[in-house]
Order: structure tokens, then C-alpha cells, then sequence
């Protein structure tokens, strides 16, 4: 049997190649592209290390035995064992920027980027940011996207996953933010000082019965960053219950609850909640000023 590299030579031929592979295959898009051709596209050409825009003087050109085996190899393994893209490329994107990821930590994909991006407005007003906690960070995108955008700020990244907090490390020098970007191993509060201006946080939100029904491309992701127990909320919890005693006075608290939302309206129905909307899609992301926080709770 012919081999497919004995017939594809050029970078046209194997963008081709893979967006049939994937339309012929089961995949589940859903770690940062949403149909074939965007994925066939990103595995082609950041295996090549080529940009993902204005790339056409690109097409013609003819590739080595080793690249063309590199992609064959990563093609089989997206459709056979159904590994999202972003692991076989050992990097993701998130507001424009590049995250190393591995099995390690999730795949970013918030759309707490695009709040991120307009400056936590209009939610933060003219008040000054020194301080910011990403937490359950993860591979540190979201801190670090903060970082990007809140140049004189620091900025904590939290996980209770010492390997969450070895890739999250990995991103800090990746960006060049050592001096100003810092991780702390932790479970939710407990071992993180001092308050924050915004605490943000994409905790895992996943109820049991999602996690059961989950896409196999889920299941290659650490089950640690997405379980929350039988309705999603073990996490968000806490945060709610603690997350006031480590906001400076007009601080914000953002969390992202997923397909939890209802469920947490339901569990505090007279939580004063905003529950935000975005231009690039997403939803499941909250808002809620530190002293609305503390005075809901102390009305309990």
C-alpha cells in the first residue's frame, strides 16, 4: 500500500490532505478552531513553523521527507486518537499571543480574553491596577494576557497543580515576564497573600453529567482542571465565599462558570451578578464588585 507521502509534496497538498482526513473523520472542534479548514490550516502550517495569515507565497513550496512525516504522523494522531491540535503543536494562542501547553493544563479558550482586551471595562472605571490574581491559572494565559495589558501591574498566577504551574512557568519566560509575573501553588485562597484590585478566575466548572457526555478530545485534558462535582460548582463556591477577603476596597471579581451559570443563579438567586456578554462569542462569565460581594455576604 502507497504511503501518502510518495504522493503530497507541497504545503497545498498537504492542507488538502488533512481537510479531508478531518471532514471524513468524527473530530470535535473546540479548542480553538470550529470547523475543518481552520484546523487543517493550523496543524499544516505551525508544524512548519509558518504563520497562520498571509501565508499564500507559501503553497507551492515543496517540503522535507522528515516535514512531511511530521504532519502525516500529527494528522493520524488528531483523527485516530482524536488529540486536540494544540497538544500535538506544544503551543496555543490567546489574545494574539503564544501559550506552551501540554496534557498538563486545559487548552485556553476563555472568552475572558476579550474583557481582558478592553481593559476589564467598563467594569473597572478610571481606578488604578497594581495588583492582579489569575486564579486556577492553568498554563498562566490569562495572567499573562492581563500582564500584556496592565503593563505597570503584577500579576500572581495560582493553580493547585504544581504541573499546571511548571507549563504556567514555561509562559512567564516565554513573554519575558519573570519580574513582574509570579506563581504560588494553592488550593483556591489558601495559600495566596495579600489582595488584589482583580482577582479573575477560569476554575473547573464541569457538572458530572457533562464530564460523562464530554467529546473524547476532552478526555485527553487533566480531568483536575474541569471536574467540579455533581453541578459544577465546587470551586465557584469558594471563590464566592472568599474571594472578598482578598479584593482591595472597589476591587473585581471575574469567574468564569461555563454551562454552571444556571446553576449558580440557582444556588444564589440574590447574588447581584453580571452576567457578561461578548462580541466573539462565549458566555458563562460573571462580574461582581468587592463591595457588593461583602455586603451580600454579610447579609447572609
Amino acid at each position: 500500500m502507497t504511503s501518502p507521502i510518495d504522493d503530497l509534496h507541497s504545503v497545498r497538498d498537504y492542507l488538502r490532505y488533512a481537510s479531508s482526513r478531518f471532514a471524513a473523520s468524527p473530530l470535535f472542534f473546540g479548542h480553538g478552531t470550529d470547523n475543518v479548514w481552520d484546523e487543517a490550516v493550523q496543524l499544516v502550517m505551525r508544524s512548519l513553523h509558518l504563520p497562520l495569515e498571509n501565508n499564500t507565497v507559501f503553497l507551492d513550496a515543496r517540503l522535507t521527507c522528515e516535514e512531511r512525516n511530521t504532519i502525516l504522523e500529527r494528522i493520524d494522531r488528531r483523527v485516530n486518537e482524536r488529540v486536540p491540535l494544540a497538544y500535538l503543536l506544544g503551543e496555543a494562542w490567546f489574545m494574539g499571543m503564544p501559550f506552551h501547553v501540554d496534557e498538563r493544563v486545559l487548552v485556553p479558550r476563555s472568552p475572558i480574553g476579550e474583557l481582558i482586551e478592553n481593559g476589564f471595562q467598563p467594569w473597572l472605571g478610571d481606578r488604578p491596577v497594581e495588583r492582579i490574581l489569575d486564579l486556577c491559572t492553568g498554563s498562566g494565559c490569562i495572567g499573562i494576557g492581563a500582564a500584556s495589558v496592565f503593563v505597570d501591574a503584577e500579576v500572581v498566577l495560582s493553580d493547585i497543580s504544581a504541573d499546571a504551574l511548571e507549563v504556567a512557568e514555561s509562559n512567564i519566560d516565554l513573554h519575558g515576564l519573570r519580574g513582574r509575573v509570579s506563581t504560588v501553588q494553592s488550593d483556591v485562597f489558601e495559600k495566596v497573600e495579600g489582595r488584589f484590585d482583580v482577582i479573575v478566575s477560569n476554575p473547573p466548572y464541569v457538572d458530572a453529567e457533562d464530564l460523562a457526555d464530554m467529546p473524547d478530545e476532552y478526555r485527553h485534558e487533566p480531568e483536575l482542571g474541569l471536574a467540579a462535582g455533581q453541578d459544577g460548582l465546587d470551586i465557584a463556591h469558594r471563590i464566592i465565599a472568599e474571594a472578598a477577603d482578598h479584593l482591595t476596597p472597589g476591587g473585581l471579581l471575574v469567574v468564569e462558570v461555563g454551562n454552571s451559570c444556571a446553576a449558580l443563579d440557582d444556588a444564589y438567586p440574590d447574588l447581584p451578578l453580571t452576567w457578561l456578554e461578548f462580541e466573539n462569542g462565549g458566555d458563562g462569565v460573571f462580574v461582581i464588585g468587592e463591595a457588593e460581594l461583602r455586603q451580600w455576604l454579610a447579609s447572609r
